[in-house]
């Protein structure tokens, strides 16, 4: 610091300035006094001189004294202040003096001290909490009370990116405005969520659908001094959970309906038997027949829920070995050929190559696979129709496998259907053509897990109108 500009310069100029009017109002009334007075007037007059210039000096003196022992000392006092405010919190005072500077100096280092610690901790905390968040697997977004958005974690940026490109459809429903300048503001779907927060406090949850997604948002309210200054909502993906809801409803509704069907009929024809309602023996065979019928299919559907059941549970019982897939496809294709012409459809078994052996396989597994397939395919393959079952070897990702086609010319499955057609319980028969019998939407769910049990993989593909292919890869060596 200037020597001229602290405190104690100050106070060193204006005691000269007042030991000089002094001496000039003196000199000024004194001097003639003198002179008129006194024999020996220069003496006199030298000592004046001499008591002022030794005035000055102690004057100058005591100023340079406490220059040393009191500015100099502020000086690093606020310095280290300035050096603090800066966020350099291990600066400290190097004063040993034992008066009021030296304990003001003790008591700023422990301040110092004691500031860094608590700073320490806020940021060992503050990593903390972008630890947690940054391991959240949920998107976390933080928002002020004017809905900009003030903190997220990954998860919750790179959601905000993707929303970022949709065009929201402006309903109404949000009286919120959009922020100014570059702020970004709270999506339009979790703004009625955001205004019911703000103005009953308490935690929300709801659920918003955007795209082909569903999101489950959890918004609470973020308190200071008992104000409510934003909110932070975590949202989580339940767009999985909301398909396999519909599918679980829409199974028992459908498991229901088969089995209400049948027990309906079974009920209504053995009390026709028991009324005595069958006039001759032909009609009592008749009705029986029925009952059998009706007991054959409820058995069935039974006997896929249990076999699904016990696949999905990893109980799936594989007696391996090899199997010539020739001779299996030669007995399919036997199997089917009856059925073929009752329903006057055209079958045939293309088999590209005559060592197809598979190394290690369950023959009865396998043989269950394509008679699901085939069933699949003739109730839904109108009269004049063809069914192909091609067979062939394939080298897919470095190993050898036997691919196998079973191709329809049934009316095909829409193209939204496609990607579920292998999830359990579920039927598309909604845009298929019914057939003799209707199926229970497991069957295919089995096919899946059989051949994946394989360390197979079967696909589908269709075209609406003009028939379904499925493909099954099988590998031939032993996995």
């Amino acid at each position: 610091m200037n020597f001229w500009r602290s405190l104690v310069g100050k106070l060193w100029v204006t005691i000269i300035c007042l030991v000089a009017v002094v001496l000039m109002t003196l000199g000024l009334f004194l001097l003639p006094y003198i002179d008129s007075n006194f024999a020996n007037s220069g003496a006199i007059k030298r000592l004046f001189m001499y008591t002022a210039l030794i005035g000055f000096s102690m004057t100058t003196f005591f100023a340079l004294f406490l220059f040393t022992k009191i500015t100099q000392p502020m000086q690093q006092v606020i310095e280290a202040a300035n050096a603090i405010r800066r966020g350099e919190y291990g600066k400290r005072l190097k004063l040993v003096t034992s008066d009021e500077i030296g304990e003001l100096a003790t008591s700023f280092n422990h301040m110092a001290a004691e500031l860094e610690g608590t700073i320490r901790s806020l940021n060992h905390e503050k990593g903390l909490l972008s630890s947690v968040l940054r391991s959240m697997s949920d998107p976390v977004i933080t928002f002020d009370n004017e809905g900009r958005i003030v903190l997220t974690n990954p998860h919750g940026q790179s959601l905000l990116e993707s929303w970022s490109d949709l065009k929201w459809e402006q309903e109404g429903e949000a009286d919120l405005e959009e922020p100014d300048g570059e702020a970004q503001g709270i999506p339009l779907p979790l703004r009625p969520l955001f205004q019911r927060t703000l103005e009953e406090g308490g935690d929300h949850s709801s659920n918003v659908h955007v795209r082909q997604g569903v999101w489950s948002v959890h918004m609470a309210p973020l308190y200071s001094d008992n104000q409510i200054q934003g909110a932070v909502a975590v949202l989580r993906d339940v767009t999985e959970e909301v398909r396999l809801e519909k599918m679980r409803r829409d199974f028992l509704a459908n498991v229901s309906h088969e089995i209400r069907t049948p027990l309906s009929m079974m009920q209504g024809y053995s009390e026709a038997l028991l009324d005595g309602m069958a006039s001759s023996p032909e009609e009592s065979s008749e009705l029986v027949q029925v009952i059998h019928d009706e007991s054959l299919r409820m058995g069935r559907l039974v006997k896929d829920l249990l076999d699904l059941a016990r696949m999905e549970a990893g109980h799936t019982d594989l007696h391996k070995s090899p199997v010539d897939m020739n001779e299996l496809l030669e007995r399919i294709y036997r199997k089917f050929s009856v059925r073929a012409k009752e329903r006057e459809i055209e079958l045939r078994c293309i088999r590209k190559s005559n060592e197809l052996w598979l190394h290690d396989a369950d023959e009865d597994k396998l043989e269950q696979v394509l008679t699901n397939l085939l069933d699949n395919a003739f109730r839904h393959t109108p009269a004049g129709k063809k069914i192909d079952i091609v067979a062939d070897w394939v080298a897919y990702s470095n190993r050898s496998e036997i691919e196998i086609e079973v191709r329809d010319e049934g009316v095909g499955i829409p193209n939204e259907d496609l990607p579920f057609i292998f999830e359990r319980f579920y039927k598309a028969d909604k845009a298929r053509v019914r057939g003799e019998t209707g199926g229970t939407g497991l069957g295919l769910a089995i096919v899946k897990n059989i051949v994946e049990s394989h360390r197979g993989h079967i696909s589908a593909a269709s075209k609406l109108g003009e028939g379904t292919c499925f493909t099954l890869r099988l590998p031939v060596e032993k996995q």
